[in-house]
């Protein structure tokens, strides 16, 4: 590994110490769809957001709520603070293709068809909320 590659790497690493987040590989749900569910709690306090989590009836809510628990439990592990009392707030939820497998499916007089089963990755970064004393 190159000196600078080197540096950015354990820049980056210490930059990682102060972020409190959680990271899904290859789920496998298409990334429209968990896009839909990501949306609704972007920017939203963390109970609340996992309340709408708990209650929502899609399938990606689910592996939502688990990964925005571990991603709580993470800012609990690094910074020894109980998550109720210091404001956490989902700061980004971002959601990346993944690999496509490709399937084909029969189709009329010979021919075949190709389906995609997309899959995706999830980050959620948590913070803590600033609240401004007037």
């Amino acid at each position: 590994m190159g000196v600078r590659k080197q540096n950015t790497a354990e820049a980056r690493k210490e930059a990682n110490k102060s972020r409190y987040f959680a990271v899904l590989r290859n789920c496998p749900t298409s990334p429209r769809k968990m896009r839909l569910v990501a949306d609704l709690i972007r920017g939203k306090g963390v109970f609340d957001a996992l309340n709408i989590l708990k209650f929502n009836p899609k399938e990606a809510s689910g592996r939502l709520e688990k990964l925005l628990a571990s991603a709580i439990a993470n800012f609990e592990s690094k910074t020894g603070e109980r998550p109720e009392s210091s404001n956490l707030v989902v700061k980004e939820v971002f959601v990346d293709s993944a690999i496509q497998m490709k399937r084909l499916r029969t189709a009329p007089q010979g021919r075949a068809n190709r389906i995609r089963k997309r899959s995706n990755h999830v980050t959620i970064v948590v913070d803590t909320k600033k609240v401004e004393a007037s």
